[in-house]
């Protein structure tokens, strides 16, 4: 529809505003118009009364003729403080209103004029001004209303048509400009986004800032910016995903190799050679320690974490489920696990990304007190609020190093032993992020270290999510 787009609504809104600034002309403009028809009828009355004045008696039907060509029905003279009536005739009803016209307050004008406009009926009024050339004190007239509201409604109309008609002609003119200079490059701007999104990868597609008026001339460097930055992330994104995609088929037979490896090492371990039964364990914990790098790889190297799937989880069995495995690979002269969480805490979230998030935190803490190579204590508390669920792991390892704060939940770069890769973190931020939470770092130091994340309660609502 035409007055959907800009410059149709820009023509509508164009006449409307110049209708109304119109309206504050019109308006003092009719009354200006009925003081002058007034003065007009004084001076009138005032040349009428000169025929009296040069002849003392004149003929009724002259001084009627007189009063007719005036306008009027009766002038009254004052001249050296002696009222007197000039010409008469017979009024057909009493006067209904005085108005006088020496010095009247614009606003007094403006009412007066549209009392005026909307009293239909005949009426008498009487008119009170000065005379022309100081000639007396004062001039005073009655007359008839009709003819007067007749002049100005005649007026107004001829003033109300050319107000349309200036309108109509300016937003004509503005409108062709705004189409011009506005529309036109809104228009290329549309049709080089559009252009761009069909293959924003293709760098000649990119717009090239060409609008002469300021604003939109920023707004396209501050688009063109934003896809030159689109399709270098997207042209990087294509390298890591082909690189990815390398990785992950690499880590997959490696560990195939690895756990052959893993087996044959598990003989060798048994050798009563006191050479070999030395180096055995350090050969073990390097595959394992490999093998564990190429399963975060490939569980990492997904494109995507499913959706969690949620329902009602008791915390306390995760945490328990998660403890029992972990107490499997952790060295039970080092390493205890306490779980504090309340038997009957049950919260809505996926149970395995639950494990998995749980699992990633609390096998972090374990390696960390390992690495200390001295006793500690994997702890697990929750708790709930109004809004959300939370869950706290601690351990009293010795804290993470800087340069894993400062690349915390990142990639590869953020591991905090020694030949970790990081990716347990970042896997459990991912999860914690698909249901809705956040996982964050609490403290570290020599003390110990406490991770901490939280899942909502409350359900994103449709529009909330379109939002």
């Amino acid at each position: 529809m035409f007055l959907n787009s800009l410059s149709g609504r820009f023509l509508a809104l164009t006449i409307l505003f110049v209708m109304l600034a119109e309206i504050f002309i019109f308006v003092p403009s009719v009354a200006r118009f009925r003081q002058d028809y007034m003065i007009n009828r004084l001076e009138r009355a005032q040349i009428a009364s000169l025929a009296l004045l040069a002849n003392d008696m004149i003929d009724p039907e002259l001084e009627y003729e007189l009063l007719k060509n005036a306008g009027v029905y009766n002038v009254v003279l004052r001249r050296d403080e002696v009222r007197q009536l000039m010409l008469s005739s017979d009024m057909p009803s009493p006067v209904a209103a005085t108005y006088d016209l020496r010095d009247p307050p614009a606003g007094t004008l403006i009412i007066d004029a549209m009392a005026q406009i909307a009293t239909p009926e005949e009426q008498v009024v009487r008119v009170i001004g000065n005379p022309v050339q100081d000639a007396g004190l004062l001039i005073e007239v009655t007359m008839p209303t009709k003819p007067l509201r007749d002049a100005m409604i005649e007026y107004g109309l001829r003033i109300l048509v050319l107000s349309a008609v200036i309108s109509i002609f300016t937003a004509t003119l503005l409108f062709f400009a705004v189409r011009r200079l506005l529309v036109a490059p809104i228009k290329g701007v549309v049709a080089a986004m559009k252009s761009y999104a069909a293959a924003p990868e293709d760098a000649r597609r990119i717009i090239e800032p060409s609008a002469g008026v300021r604003e939109l001339n920023e707004a396209e460097h501050a688009l063109k910016s934003m896809q030159t930055d689109l399709t270098s992330m997207l042209r990087q994104r294509e390298r890591l995903a082909a690189l990815g995609s390398a990785v992950a088929k690499v880590s997959h037979d490696l560990r195939n190799i690895l756990t052959s490896a893993q087996l044959f090492a598990d003989r060798i371990e048994s050798s009563e050679d006191p050479v070999v039964a030395r180096m055995a364990p350090k050969l073990m914990n390097s595959i394992t320690r490999a093998v564990s790098l190429c399963e975060s790889t490939l569980a990492f190297g997904k494109a995507e974490e499913p959706a969690p799937t949620l329902n009602i989880v008791n915390l306390a069995a995760v945490v328990t489920d998660v403890i029992e495995a972990e107490r499997l690979a952790a060295n039970q002269d080092l390493v205890a696990f306490q779980n504090d969480v309340q038997p009957g805490l049950n919260l809505r979230a996926d149970s395995e990304q639950l494990y998995r998030i749980l699992s990633n935190l609390i096998r972090n803490g374990r390696q960390a007190i390992e690495a200390s190579n001295r006793q500690g204590v994997v702890s697990i508390t929750a708790g709930e609020d109004d809004d959300a669920w939370w869950i706290r792991v601690t351990d009293s390892g010795p804290g993470m190093p800087k340069k894993a704060q400062e690349n915390l939940f990142t990639p590869f770069r953020g591991g905090a032993r020694k030949g970790g890769s990081g990716l347990g973190l970042a896997i459990a931020a991912e999860l914690v992020r698909g249901h809705g939470g956040s996982l964050s770092l609490q403290k570290t130091g020599p003390e110990g270290t406490v991770f901490c994340f939280s899942l909502p309660k409350s359900v994103v609502e449709a529009s909330q999510a379109a939002e």
